[in-house]
């Protein structure tokens, strides 16, 4: 057992059981369990040069900023290295022959006072008074010289005094010093403190308790000025340092966060108070602080219930060396409600729980989860969390893939007919598993540059400007949790993606997708960079700067991805990284080349991976119209492989050239994007072309771009109610409010080659043009035109088809005057891509440790 005056010492149990010290949940520690604020880190950074100046003597504008939040004279203030530095301080400077102290109470009232050589008279309280002090019995045994130390609330039992009866009991006695302890005052919900009340009152403070920082260690105490002005003679300079002094400046401004830390301790402690109701043998006293006292009411001691826990990573304060307790008691901090549902779990397998109708259920363990973020967009996660599906699936575990929200212009239509990313379906191939809107509850589609339709477990709910979707993060997150659970409860493990990144500090405060999701999730956080892009470390370090401590906490280490050269190279930057930030690059994944798996959204397209090597020879020329708002791009992936075939990304007329094909892909807002093609020029481009027999294909919005007319009635893509199309198929396309969403097989009518895709579509198309597709459920989509040069389709997926893919190659190939492929033919089978990715990903990655992290 690790024995410390004032509790637990984590650094000594970690040291004991092997651990860090982060695995150590110190309940020994009265604690603010809100966490540090989130300026925190920011704030010491930015003040760490002033460590290169000497500090203010005796931190005068911190006392200036006390005065002011708390209407004092700052003659009155002073601050100190944590407010036990004052009280070690006082007893010189007070003329008192005899100290009255309540107890139990903090134990260094008593020590002080040894050591001063003055006298002590004990009052013992009443535990079936719950502890209050009797402010008239103390008042009873006080005599001129006296100091009388009170605490509000008192430490370790909780309870408060009553500040109108401190000020009648000070005023009763006036020759008599009141010091009062507030150290744990913040915690409590209209707090009124006595500080500078009374000529014979003295106050000491904490800051370090209810901000969080211990560590940093930083109090003050409200006296009467000739007292201070003693004090501040003895009291060395420099007492407080530079970085202290700063953080207290800015705290004692934070309102926000003052609300929010009483508001959450108080919920913590009534659910942790229930919780512990559950175990007959604890008594419980009321605490209007952010600890506890407990009474353990059996033989097995508390002592034995201190190295059990402790075995268990757990510290709680033994209470056996307060006066006025004995080894019955303990206290134990009111940590977050994650944490304190972790204790209640333990201490469930050492005590006995009581079993009725109303107590809660114990805390069920959460599916072993890793998640992949990233620096930034595009740095490959979705790719690496596709690789760690297959692999654990060839390791002979169930496992699925989650992302919370997902915005891409890449969806897909499940079995059951609900819409959800294309990057999650990718991954849950590599799972083996039939793609779930579960794996994805929330996709956002962008249709403008501030807005998006939201589709929620597979249903879209409306369009919604940035604001409004901000309002309806809440609602969010909501389904996305309960998306989790129930997908979480089929599986032996779930590795989570992130989206861009956790570090974007204007978007993570309604974080639902990244460290927000992560923590509940309870999952631990890889950080990827993608080294080809440069800056790699310095985006690991810089991210771990800007983030919160509890989000600092998740992150389980770095992976370095796209890397060309020689790994040897790296071991200076992965040793920076270390001592920088306490995290240990985890792997380094080479640059894929030809990884021949779908991308996931349009971030790749746009940077020109998307696009093929050109052959060397006999090959036709596909242009690809690159639109603003373009969608379902992997349409087109399997065209890219293809050896006889040049795809190419085109955005401006000059780009067009000669091809033999002309595609308009997938769009979220055919208006917005078919405007951008009259503007730039490429409308009338592509129509000269078609003129001149090249071969037009349009796909979903594409599609519906080559009739005549486009109609939004309803303005579900755009502000605009119609527009005219490209007129190269007589047809006419109008956007319902309902979306059409649906799996489809069937054959293509003018080549009898299967085709099987899925439709996800506002736009209902009426034409007397020849159907090009009919489907098994007796459905027909499509239109082609009367020479057979233009045609299109609601089909997604059509070119996934190997013979369709083949027979339409072919025929360009044919028109265009080549002979028949005679190379080997490529498939597009997605399985030996992810055995070959699981590979490479299993080489770079460190699994061992990836298993420790998954607790398996």
């Amino acid at each position: 057992m690790t024995v410390c005056r004032h509790g637990g010492n984590v650094h000594a149990a970690a040291r004991k059981n092997g651990v860090t010290v982060d695995e150590i949940l110190d309940f020994s520690a009265n604690i603010n369990p809100l966490g540090a604020p989130e300026w925190l880190r920011p704030c010491i950074s930015r003040e760490l040069d002033s460590l290169l100046h000497y500090p203010e003597p005796h931190a005068e504008k911190l006392i200036d900023s006390i005065g002011k939040r708390f209407a004092l004279s700052s003659k009155s203030i002073l601050a100190a290295n944590g407010s036990t530095e004052l009280l070690y301080l006082l007893p010189r400077v007070l003329d008192c022959l005899r100290a009255v102290i309540p107890v139990p109470c903090y134990v260094d009232y008593l020590k002080v006072m040894q050591l001063s050589g003055i006298a002590v008279k004990t009052v013992a309280l009443d535990c079936q008074r719950n502890f209050q002090p009797d402010l008239t019995q103390i008042g009873n045994i006080l005599e001129d010289g006296d100091l009388c130390i009170l605490a509000s609330p008192n430490n370790p039992t909780g309870s408060l005094l009553d500040p109108h009866e401190i000020l009648e009991l000070a005023t009763a006695h006036p020759r008599v010093w009141f010091l009062v302890d507030e150290a744990f005052l913040e915690f409590v919900d209209s707090a009124v403190s006595v500080a500078g009340k009374a000529e014979n009152i003295l106050t000491l403070h904490s800051l370090t308790k209810f901000y969080a920082v211990p560590g940093l260690r930083l109090g003050f105490g409200v006296f009467p000025p000739h007292v201070a002005s003693k004090m501040r003679e003895l009291l060395p300079p420099w007492s407080v340092n530079s970085l202290a002094q700063k953080v207290g400046e800015k705290a004692l401004l934070d309102v926000e966060y003052q609300e929010a830390s009483r508001r959450c301790c108080r919920e913590c402690r009534v659910d942790f108070e229930e919780g512990l109701k559950q175990f007959p043998d604890l008594s419980l006293f009321p605490s209007a602080a952010n600890y506890l006292l407990v009474r353990l009411r059996i033989q097995y001691s508390v002592t034995e219930l201190q190295e059990a826990l402790e075995k268990r990573n757990i510290l709680i304060r033994n209470c056996e060396n307060y006066q006025g307790l004995d080894g019955e008691y303990f206290r134990i901090a009111v940590r977050s409600k994650k944490d304190n549902s972790r204790f209640l779990e333990e201490l469930s397998h050492i005590l006995q729980r009581r079993k009725t109708a109303g107590s809660l259920p114990p805390r069920s363990a959460k599916t072993p989860a890793l998640m992949f973020q990233g620096t930034s967009s595009n740095a490959g996660k979705s790719v690496l969390a596709t690789a760690l599906c297959r692999i654990l699936l060839q390791d002979g575990l169930k496992v699925a893939p989650f992302k919370a929200q997902n915005m891409s212009l890449n969806s897909f239509v499940t079995l059951d007919g609900l819409e959800m990313g294309r990057a999650q379906v990718v991954q849950a191939q590599a799972a083996r598993l039939d793609p779930d809107v579960r794996m994805n509850p929330i996709l956002l589609k962008p249709n403008s540059d501030t807005g998006s339709q939201v589709i929620v477990h597979g249903r879209p709910i409306g369009n919604m400007a940035v604001m409004e979707y901000v309002d309806y993060k809440k609602t969010a997150m909501e389904a996305a949790c309960k998306a989790y659970d129930e997908l979480a409860a089929g599986y032996q493990v779930i590795v989570l993606e992130g989206a861009g990144s956790p570090g974007e500090v204007n978007l993570k405060r309604r974080d639902i997708v990244n460290m927000r999701m992560a923590r509940y999730a309870e999952s631990p956080v890889i950080l990827v960079g993608d080294i080809d892009r440069g800056g790699v470390y310095a985006s690991f370090v810089g991210t771990m700067e800007v983030l919160n401590q509890w989000e600092r906490s998740l992150v389980a280490g770095f992976l370095v991805n796209r890397f060309r050269g020689d790994e040897r190279l790296l071991g200076d930057a992965h040793d920076y990284v270390l001592q920088h930030t306490g995290r240990e690059v985890l792997g380094v994944i080479p640059y894929l080349h030809d990884i021949a798996i779908p991308e996931e959204d349009s971030v790749s397209f746009k940077d020109g991976l998307f696009e093929g090597e050109k052959p060397e020879q006999d090959f036709i020329d596909i242009a690809l119209v690159n639109l603003p708002h373009i969608s379902n791009f992997t349409d087109l992936e399997a065209l890219v492989n293809e050896p006889d075939v040049h795809l190419r990304v085109v955005s401006d007329p000059s780009e067009l050239g000669s091809p033999d094909v002309i595609i308009l892909p997938g769009s979220k807002n055919v208006i917005g994007d078919i405007d951008q093609l009259l503007e730039t020029g490429l409308a009338a481009e592509i129509q000269s072309h078609a003129e001149r027999g090249c071969e037009v294909v349009g796909i979903c919005g594409g599609y519906q771009m080559l009739g005549k007319m486009i109609e939004d009635p309803y303005t579900i893509e755009s502000g605009k109610t119609s527009v005219r199309g490209l007129a190269l198929i007589d047809m006419h396309t109008r956007m319902a409010e309902e979306k059409t969403l649906s799996r489809k097989e069937g054959i293509h009518l003018l080549s009898g080659q299967p085709v099987a895709g899925y439709e996800i579509h506002h736009g209902v198309t009426r034409t007397d043009g020849k159907p090009l597709f009919s489907y098994n459920d007796e459905s027909f989509c499509g239109t082609v035109s009367e020479n057979g040069r233009v045609w299109g389709s609601y089909l997604h997926g059509l070119f996934d088809s190997d013979p369709f893919r083949r027979s339409f190659i072919d025929g360009v190939r044919k028109r265009k005057g080549l002979n028949g492929y005679s190379g080997p033919l490529y498939s597009y089978d997605l399985e030996p891509a992810f055995d070959r990715l699981a590979a490479v990903v299993r080489e770079g990655l460190d699994m061992d440790r990836v298993y420790q992290l998954l607790g398996l």
